[in-house]
């Protein structure tokens, strides 16, 4: 079982989970399908190896261990499965350091996405 990026980390992708997994398995998409895969990180379901850095480490609180997803956010599971059909569109992304977000913009993108 992976974890799980979910819609909380659209046009945010800020990339402190990615300087933290042991097995670079945290994928940007570089395909053109947006409509199909929107502006966030995704992690391959195949190379996670389930330590969990990455959660903690995410300021928009977007990742959740697979069997944790909230009902909410339960159609951005198969989304990160989804990606493995199409591997060559994904690059891993590299760690670019940003600000952290306020706890005031977490919860208006958690509000965003109706989950707060």
């Amino acid at each position: 079982m992976a974890y799980i990026i979910t819609r909380l980390c659209r046009d945010c992708v800020d990339t402190a989970c990615v300087a933290v997994c042991p097995v670079d398995c945290i994928y940007e998409y570089k395909g053109s399908d947006t409509a199909a895969f929107p502006n966030q990180l995704y992690i391959h379901p195949d190379e996670c190896i389930d330590c969990g850095a990455c959660e903690p480490e995410c300021p928009w609180q977007a990742i959740f261990e697979e069997a944790a997803v909230p009902d909410i956010f339960k159609d951005d599971t198969p989304l990160n499965y989804k990606m493995m059909e199409l591997t060559s569109d994904f690059h891993v992304k590299k760690h670019e350091q940003k600000p952290k977000p306020t706890a005031e913009e977490i919860e208006a993108n958690k509000k965003k996405w109706s989950w707060s």
